[in-house]
C-alpha cells in the first residue's frame, strides 16, 4: 500500500512545486513541468503549468498549442478554461477568449480573475451592464473578509444601502483597506455622486498607486463627471502598465470622441475590431465615430457589418436613418418590419426600430404609416421617462421671477470678462447645427459640440443648495458675488479648454437646452454671445418627435410634451428679451432659408465679425459634426425642410392646442403669461 502511494505523493509535489514556480521563474515552473509529462504523459496538470509558463513568458503561440486541447480534453477544467482565456486575450482573439472565461465562471463561479478579465473585454465590446456585473462579481469573489464578502453580495445583487453600510462600518476599523474603498466608490458611483466617488478612488490610489482595477474605476468615474482631461491621463497611466488591455482602449476611445478627437478614436476602434471581429456594439461605435468625422460611407459600412451579425440591433438601424442623407432599401425594410414582429424584441430595440421604419417610409411618401411608427416608438420612449411638463413650467416661472432687469443691473460687471464662448440655444432640430457651421467656417470661430460644462455647473450648484427648496440651484446662484461669479467663468473657460483644437479667438457652445440658463451665462460670461435658434413650432416640435435622442431631449416624446415645451421657451426668451434688451441674437430658421446672405452678415455682426466668403460656403467646412445634422450641414441649403410637417398635418392636433396662441402669432410672440 505504501509503496504504491510514494509516486503519486511524489508526482503531486512535482506538481504544487512546478506550480508554485510560476509566480517566480515561469522558464524554470515549464521545465519542471515538461520533465513530469516525459515521466508520466500527458497529465493534465502538468500540461496547465507548461500552458501558463509559456504565456508568462510572452510565448503566446507556444501557449495555446498547448493550452487549446487541453481545454477539449478537459472541459470540466475550470483552470483550464480560465488560462486558455488569458492566453486567448493576449493573442487579440476576444470572441474566443470571452467563450473561454464564460466557460470558466460557470465551471467554478468563484473565480475572480475571470470575472476580471471578462470585465475588461465587456468594456472593449461596449456592454456596459455585462461589465458592471462582471466587476462585481470580482469584488464579490476577491475577498475573503466576512464583512467585506457581505458588503460585495449585497452590492451584486443591488442592495445598495445595505452595501454602503457595511462597508462605512468596515472603514471605521480598517480605513486604509484599498478594497473596501474601492468598494465604497462602486457604491457612490451607482448612486449618482461622482464626486464622492472620485475623492475615495483618488485615496485608493494615493495608498496603493498599483492598484489598477480601482485606477479604471477613477478614469470611468472622471469621465462621468466631464473631466476628459483627467479621465485620460489616468487611462494612459493604464496602457502604460499594460497597452493591449481591450477595456482601456474602448475608454480611450470613447472619451477621445468625448473631446472631438476622432481620428485617434477611429484608430483604437480599428485595433479594438481586430480583437473582437464579431462583436457588432463595437462596429456600431467606430460607425459612430466615422460618421462624426464625415467618412460616411464608411461609416454605412460598419453599420452593414453590425446589422449582419446583429439583424434586430435598433440602434443601428436607427444610426442609420439618422444619418438623414440615407435612403433604406425595399429589402431594409422588409428585415426591420420582420424584427420588428418579434414578440421577445427588447423594448430598446422597438423603440429605435419604429423610428428607424418611420423614417424608411416618410421616404417613401408613406405619411400615415410612417406617423404611426413615430408614434408607436415615441410611446415606448415616453413611457421610460419621468418627464413633467408642468415642472418645465415651474422652472420657467422661477426664472422669470429671480432674473428680472433690476437684478442683471445690480449684478453689472460680475463675471469673468473673456468674450470666447458663443452659445447656440433654443430648441432641438431648430437649425443650431446649421447657425454653428456657418459661424464656425469663419476663420476666428472654432465649432466644438454640444458642450456639458454647463450641465456640470448647474447640478455643482444645485448640490451647494437646500434640499428643502424646489430648486437650490438658482437660490445659490442668486446668492453668488462678483468673485465667486468671476469664478465660474474662469472654470468653465478651463473646462472647455481641452475641446478647442486651434487657436481661434471664439469657440461655439451649441447645447440648445442652455436656453434655461441664461441667468447663469450672463452672470459669469458677460460678454460671450448667446444666439437663438428658433423654427416655425410646427416645423421644430415635430422633427424633434421623429427624433430619437441617445440621452436627454425628454419632452420631445410627446405632441403634448413637445407643444408646451416649445411655449415655455418662447416664454422664456421673451422674458430675457426684455431683461437684458439686445444681448440674444435670434435667427429664424425660415430667414436663413429665405436670404441666407443677409442673415449671415447680420450673425456675424452680431458676433463682431468680419463678413468672409467661408460663412456662405459652410457645406465645404470638412470638421466633425456631432449631431443629428451632420450630413445635412455638409450640403447647401434647401427650402425641403422647411414645410415638410405639413405631410403630417393631419395628425398634428396636440401638438397645435399644446402651442395655442405660440403658434398663431409666430413669428411674433404673444403677450406672456397665457392660461394653461
Amino acid at each position: 500500500m505504501n509503496t504504491a502511494a510514494a509516486p503519486t505523493a511524489t508526482l503531486e509535489t512535482a506538481l504544487a512545486h512546478a506550480s508554485r514556480l510560476l509566480a517566480t521563474d515561469p522558464a524554470l515552473a515549464g521545465e519542471q513541468a515538461t520533465e513530469i509529462i516525459k515521466a508520466v504523459g500527458d497529465h493534465p496538470m502538468a500540461l496547465l503549468v507548461l500552458g501558463v509558463s509559456h504565456r508568462a513568458r510572452g510565448d503566446i503561440e507556444g501557449a495555446l498549442k498547448i493550452l487549446q486541447p487541453l481545454a477539449i480534453s478537459q472541459p470540466n477544467s475550470a483552470m483550464a478554461q480560465l488560462e486558455l482565456g488569458i492566453a486567448l486575450s493576449r493573442a487579440r482573439q476576444g470572441d474566443e477568449a470571452v467563450a473561454a472565461l464564460r466557460r470558466a465562471v460557470k465551471l467554478k463561479p468563484d473565480l475572480p480573475q475571470a470575472w476580471l478579465a471578462l470585465g475588461d473585454h465587456f468594456m472593449a465590446m461596449d456592454d456596459a451592464q455585462g461589465a458592471d456585473v462582471a466587476y462585481a462579481n470580482h469584488l464579490r469573489y476577491s475577498t475573503r473578509d466576512p464583512q467585506l464578502l457581505a458588503a460585495a453580495n449585497a452590492l451584486h445583487e443591488q442592495r445598495i444601502p445595505e452595501a454602503e453600510a457595511l462597508l462605512r462600518e468596515h472603514l471605521k476599523r480598517a480605513p486604509t483597506d484599498v478594497a473596501a474603498i474601492r468598494m465604497l466608490a462602486e457604491v457612490a458611483m451607482r448612486l449618482g455622486r461622482n464626486e464622492d466617488a472620485e475623492n475615495l478612488l483618488a485615496r485608493c490610489l494615493e495608498l496603493s498607486p498599483s492598484f489598477h482595477a480601482a485606477r479604471q474605476n477613477y478614469a470611468l468615474a472622471l469621465h462621468r463627471s466631464n473631466k476628459p482631461a483627467e479621465a485620460l491621463a489616468q487611462i494612459d497611466q493604464l496602457l502604460a502598465h499594460e497597452p493591449d488591455n481591450p477595456g482601456y482602449r474602448n475608454l480611450k476611445a470613447v472619451v477621445l470622441c468625448r473631446i472631438g478627437d476622432y481620428e485617434p478614436a477611429i484608430a483604437l476602434y480599428q485595433q479594438i475590431l481586430k480583437v473582437y471581429p464579431k462583436h457588432p456594439r463595437i462596429w456600431m461605435s467606430y460607425g459612430h465615430a466615422l460618421k462624426t468625422a464625415g467618412h460616411q460611407d464608411r461609416a454605412i459600412e460598419a453599420y452593414r457589418r453590425s446589422l449582419q451579425l446583429e439583424p434586430g440591433s435598433g440602434e443601428v438601424w436607427w444610426s442609420l436613418a439618422n444619418l438623414k442623407t440615407f435612403r433604406f432599401s425595399g429589402d431594409d425594410r422588409v428585415v426591420m418590419q420582420r424584427e420588428l414582429a418579434k414578440p421577445d424584441l427588447a423594448s430598446e430595440h422597438r423603440q429605435h426600430l419604429e423610428f428607424a421604419l418611420g423614417k424608411a417610409l416618410e421616404d417613401e411618401g408613406e405619411y400615415e404609416a410612417s406617423f404611426l411608427h413615430y408614434q408607436h416608438g415615441n410611446e415606448l420612449r415616453r413611457a421610460t421617462l419621468a418627464y413633467s411638463a408642468k415642472d418645465t413650467s415651474a422652472r420657467v416661472a422661477r426664472i422669470k421671477r429671480g432674473y428680472t432687469r433690476e437684478f442683471f443691473e445690480q449684478r453689472h460687471g460680475y463675471g469673468a470678462i473673456a468674450a470666447d464662448p458663443i452659445f447656440i440655444v433654443g430648441l432641438p432640430r431648430a437649425g443650431s447645427t446649421l447657425l454653428e457651421q456657418i459661424l464656425s467656417s469663419h476663420s476666428a470661430v472654432e465649432g466644438t459640440m454640444e458642450l456639458p460644462e454647463i450641465t456640470s455647473i448647474t447640478r455643482e450648484l444645485r448640490g451647494q443648495g437646500s434640499a428643502g427648496h424646489a430648486m437650490p440651484y438658482h437660490d445659490v446662484l442668486e446668492a453668488m458675488g462678483a468673485e465667486e461669479l468671476r469664478a465660474l467663468g474662469e472654470r468653465y473657460l478651463q473646462h472647455t479648454r481641452i475641446q478647442r483644437k486651434t487657436d481661434a479667438p471664439f469657440f461655439i457652445d451649441k447645447m440648445p437646452n442652455n436656453f434655461l440658463h441664461i441667468g447663469l451665462i450672463q452672470l459669469m460670461l458677460p460678454n460671450a454671445k448667446i444666439v437663438d435658434a428658433r423654427r416655425h413650432p410646427l416645423a421644430c416640435c415635430f422633427s424633434g418627435y421623429k427624433q430619437h435622442f441617445a440621452r436627454g431631449q425628454s419632452f420631445t416624446y410627446s405632441l403634448d410634451d413637445i407643444g408646451r415645451y416649445y411655449a415655455d421657451y418662447v416664454e422664456l426668451m421673451a422674458h430675457f428679451d426684455d431683461a437684458l434688451p439686445g444681448r440674444v441674437h435670434r435667427v429664424f430658421y425660415e430667414d436663413m432659408v429665405d436670404d441666407t446672405e443677409t442673415q449671415v452678415r447680420l450673425l456675424l455682426e452680431y458676433c463682431g465679425l468680419p463678413f468672409e466668403d467661408g460663412c456662405l460656403r459652410f457645406f465645404e467646412n470638412k470638421r466633425a459634426v456631432r449631431t443629428a445634422s451632420s450630413e445635412q450641414v455638409r450640403k447647401p441649403i434647401y427650402r425641403e425642410g422647411v414645410d415638410h410637417w405639413r405631410n403630417y398635418d393631419p395628425w398634428l392636433g396636440p401638438l397645435k392646442s399644446a402651442l395655442g396662441p405660440v403658434l398663431d402669432s409666430y413669428p411674433a410672440v404673444p403677450e406672456f403669461p397665457l392660461a394653461r
